[in-house]
Parts: C-alpha cells; sequence; structure tokens
C-alpha cells in the first residue's frame, strides 16, 4: 500500500502528465508551453520528478525563467526540490542549483526563505504553486528575513538602479544559459 505522500505526489505528476497530454494534442509545441498549460504559470519552465520514469517522486526538478519587466528577465533557473515523508503535511525543501543575487536566497546554497515554504506552508499547496510562490519573491522580495545580507543591505538602501543593475549582472552570469531540456521546447 502506498503512503499518503506517494499518493499524493502520483496524483501532482498524473495531473501535470495529463496536462501536457492535452496539450500536445491541441498542437502545443515543445516543453515549455505544455508546462505553462499544465501549470498555468508562463514563467515555470519545466517541473518533474528528477527521475524523468517518475520512479522517485522524492526529488523534483524545476526551471523557472525571470519574470518579464523584472530584474532577473532572461535569466533561466534551476531548482531541486526534495520531498519529506510528511508532505503535503509538511513543505517541500526548495533550492535554486543556479546562482541568484536576491535578499531571500543564500548565494551559497540556494536555500530560499519563503513563508509558503516554511511557517505558512499549507497541505493545499502543490509543488507547481510553491514554484509560481517562488518566481514571485523574485520581483517581491523581504529583506527583513535575508539569507543574503549583501543584496538585502541594497535592496534596503531603496536604490532600485544599484540593486537592479547587481540582479541583471548576475543573472547574465549566472542565469543566461539554457538547460538543454529546455531549449529545444523554447
Amino acid at each position: 500500500m502506498r503512503s499518503p505522500t506517494l499518493r499524493r505526489l502520483m496524483k501532482e505528476f498524473e495531473s501535470i502528465r495529463k496536462d501536457i497530454g492535452r496539450a500536445r494534442r491541441r498542437g502545443s509545441g515543445g516543453s515549455s508551453p505544455l508546462i505553462e498549460v499544465a501549470t498555468g504559470n508562463p514563467d515555470l519552465l519545466e517541473l518533474r520528478p528528477w527521475d524523468a520514469d517518475g520512479e522517485d517522486l522524492f526529488e523534483w526538478y524545476a526551471v523557472i525563467k525571470g519574470p518579464k519587466g523584472g530584474n532577473y528577465e532572461g535569466g533561466i533557473f534551476e531548482l531541486t526540490i526534495l520531498i519529506p515523508p510528511t508532505y503535503p503535511s509538511k513543505p517541500p525543501t526548495m533550492r535554486f542549483k543556479t546562482k541568484i543575487w536576491h535578499p531571500n536566497i543564500s548565494w551559497k546554497t540556494g536555500e530560499i526563505c519563503l513563508d509558503v515554504l516554511a511557517s505558512q506552508w499549507s497541505p493545499a499547496w502543490q509543488l507547481s504553486s510553491a514554484c509560481t510562490a517562488v518566481i514571485a519573491l523574485l520581483d517581491s522580495p523581504e529583506p527583513d528575513s535575508p539569507l543574503n545580507v549583501d543584496a538585502a543591505t541594497v535592496y534596503r538602501t531603496g536604490d532600485q538602479v544599484a540593486y537592479g543593475s547587481m540582479c541583471s549582472m548576475y543573472t547574465r552570469l549566472y542565469a543566461a544559459d539554457v538547460p538543454a531540456t529546455i531549449a529545444e521546447g523554447l
């Protein structure tokens, strides 16, 4: 018998697969538009178990793009998502694999400080909605709970030009390369 966690993850995985299948039948192109249709978020380019066959549902992979018009526009960011055995009662652990300069994201580890991934988590959230919350965080930093003190300090000064320049510079340096799995769908 499958655990409640495994049943929930299978349900989320199958839901994304079905939506992608429907999008393919309607004639949508590569992987990026398909994930957008499946999740309703154009900035979530990929969301799947790390093991593409879906054998291990406790480690996932996501690719997001920096929101249009924001400081991270043009960036493609990879994330790892580790699912605890108590999911969905407990939130997943999400980390950026791609370096990103942001007050709420650790430069060294990629750890993300976001209420919905901690104290505000609800079992109603899904992995795709957690990714959407991370995307929203990119343009709405919370400098009072920084994991990157340097980024938070610049943000708190109110100098949006300096802050935006730093974000853009690091995005160009570290997030300009598109992962091969995404490149074929763009």
